[in-house]
């Protein structure tokens, strides 16, 4: 393949340069005009000693300048690498370490904890940069050799198998590994996808963060089709905040989490009459809420998308129009320039209805893993058969069935790996974390599911000696080496693992255990006073799923997260009709807090 995301963007720049390319609250720039910055930047990349094959970091906030980053860093023939803002800095550390960074396009409130390693570039400084040279009159034609840097050196690999981003994903041995994603894997996801018709006047919704791929879905898919990208105000916003963006953007294309989307469902899709399609996925969808969405936009779209980020963002995807009233939501079809195998443990393939583990194949498949040869080598097989010579598939750890009519069936993993509120977790990673703390002896990780069907990852832990080891004190350790959604809502300490007749962890056992005691916190347990007191902490153990709630107990301490704090603030509004703020909660995410806020909005004690 010749063409590349840059190439291809170039043409359309050429062709449209006075479309609307991308808007966002810092700026909105035609095809032309980000073209143009790209161009330069790029330049300037190069000046700094990037070369093709280099991986350059981004560490920004979410805005229309990330455009034009990502376009340079292409444009000079090397790779992006975005980083979590929610990571610790000794992970963020290990990834740069491990891309071998040199160079980090950083915003100025995160360039300085970067220390001295690397050759940091702050984008609002490099963004007037170039207005100030476009102004003078640079000259921008395609293949020009600016002032900001010399030319590219040749690059001997094809330019649609070199990488266009590296994407960390969580590892079983305790150490991310990073996925490197060609130009060409891209742009199979979404040139021509059927999945992803695109008309010049969608408008795509850019939300995820860089570092998960769903933004691969959400830039180039309007940016390569001439449609146009709508960036939402960077923060954590409310879903009240967020559905009133896609209202006044005229959103016509959205990706949301699994859990986003569930929560999303549960507010209320309506006034979205420019929604055509909505696609959904990162873990399994509720048969229900997927038939309210298509209630409630009957001019919608509604698609899950199945597929991990080494087939790059989807492997398969299911559209539905209309609610079917089934009690599970298949994940449909391998997508465009993409083939799915179900193979038994001999890699032969299974009979439709029997169960098999998913292996990818096509042209959506990543190099492999970087730096690591071993794990590339046992999670990209050749494929078996009279196939194309060389050809490769990628071993998902998946399970599905695949119907008469070719749809496929999700069934769950076949290792320790699990998807909570939309991240991919190595259960692995977490126990290695866990067994190298003080104290701690042995170690398991599971993920089951609570009433509203939302996973939480809780860990059980044997204490190495007669010393029980603080839940409070290892989940502070943790904080320091994985990322936020990675740490254990719960910990429980344990005398022994439950094993299976065979001597190995009884997973099952420890998923089916009820967790109903309330666990260490900062905060000395007080009983709540009064009505509304009273009435948050029970809301709190019908959700957290605990006994016990102090009126001080803070929300995140006791295994809280964003998503449930949006839940919980919806669950207030219908039982008072005020509204409390994401703020308010955040300040003081206590009952004892809310029962305040309450208070404030005019609901009497």
């Amino acid at each position: 393949m010749t063409d590349t995301i840059d190439s291809l963007f170039a043409r359309l720049a050429a062709d449209h340069p006075d479309r609307t390319a991308v808007t966002g609250d810092d700026a909105s720039l035609t095809y032309g005009e980000l073209d143009a910055r790209a161009e330069l930047l790029a330049g300037r990349l190069r000046a700094e000693g990037v070369r093709p094959g280099d991986v350059v970091a981004l560490a920004t906030r979410r805005s229309t300048t990330t455009a034009v980053l990502l376009l340079a860093v292409l444009k000079a023939r090397a790779a992006y690498l975005g980083l979590d803002s929610r990571q610790p800095a000794a992970r963020r550390d290990l990834i740069l370490r491990d891309a071998a960074v040199r160079v980090v396009l950083a915003d100025k409130g995160m360039a300085d904890d970067l220390g001295e390693a690397f050759t940091v570039l702050v984008p609002q400084d490099a963004v007037l940069e170039q207005e100030v040279a476009l102004e003078q009159g640079a000259v921008l034609e395609q293949g020009a050799v600016l002032e900001q840097g010399a030319p590219a050196p040749l690059d001997p690999v094809s330019p649609g198998d070199r990488v266009a981003y590296v994407a960390y994903t969580s590892g079983s041995t305790g150490a991310p590994k990073g996925v490197c994603v060609p130009h060409r894997a891209v742009l199979r996801l979404v040139v021509g996808a059927q999945f992803l018709p695109v008309a010049a006047d969608d408008v795509f919704l850019h939300f995820a963060p860089l570092a998960f791929d769903a933004s691969t879905l959400e830039i180039w898919g309007p940016l390569l089709n001439g449609a146009r990208l709508a960036v939402a105000p960077d923060g954590d916003l409310s879903l009240r905040e967020l559905l009133s963006f896609v209202r006044e953007e005229e959103v016509s294309v959205m990706w949301l989490t699994a859990g986003l989307f569930h929560q999303t469902v549960d507010l209320g899709l309506d006034e979205l009459p420019a929604l055509r399609l909505l696609l959904a996925g990162g873990d399994t969808l509720s048969a229900s809420h997927v038939d309210r969405a298509l209630a409630a936009l009957p001019h919608t779209v509604v698609a899950n998308g199945y597929g991990p980020t080494e087939n790059t963002t989807f492997t398969t995807v299911h559209a539905m129009t209309a609610p079917s009233g089934a009690a599970t939501v298949p994940i449909g079809r391998p997508v465009s320039g993409t083939g799915v195998l179900l193979l038994d443990e001999r890699l032969r393939p299974v009979a439709d209805g029997e169960v098999g583990e998913i292996y990818a194949t096509g042209a959506g498949l990543a190099h492999g893993y970087l730096n690591n040869p071993g794990l590339t080598a046992a999670r990209f097989v050749a494929r078996p058969g009279p196939a194309v010579p060389g050809e490769r598939m990628y071993r998902t750890g998946d399970l599905a069935r695949r119907a008469a009519d070719g749809t496929l069936e999700f069934l769950g993993r076949a290792d320790g790996q699990v998807k909570v509120r939309g991240f991919r977790i190595e259960t692995g990673e977490v126990v290695a974390a866990l067994t190298a703390l003080p104290g701690v002896s042995r170690a398991e990780v599971v993920a089951p599911r609570d009433g509203s069907g939302t996973r939480q990852l809780i860990a059980y832990v044997v204490p190495a000696d007669d010393t029980r080891p603080s839940a409070l004190r290892m989940r502070t350790r943790l904080a320091d080496t994985l990322p936020a959604y990675a740490v254990p809502a719960l910990i429980r300490v344990l005398d022994e693992l439950p094993l299976t007749p065979n001597g190995k962890v009884d997973r099952a056992a420890l998923e089916q255990r009820t967790v109903r005691e309330r666990p260490e916190v900062n905060a000395l347990h007080r009983e709540p006073e009064g009505a509304l007191e009273g009435a948050v902490t029970g809301m709190w153990s019908d959700h957290l799923g605990l006994e016990g709630i102090g009126a001080d107990d803070d929300f995140f301490e006791l295994g809280g997260h964003s998503l449930l704090a949006v839940a919980l603030i919806g669950e207030l509004r219908r039982e008072y009709g005020v509204e409390i703020s994401p703020i308010a909660f955040y300040l003081d995410p206590t009952p004892a807090g809310l029962a305040r806020a309450l208070t404030r909005a005019g609901v009497e004690r």
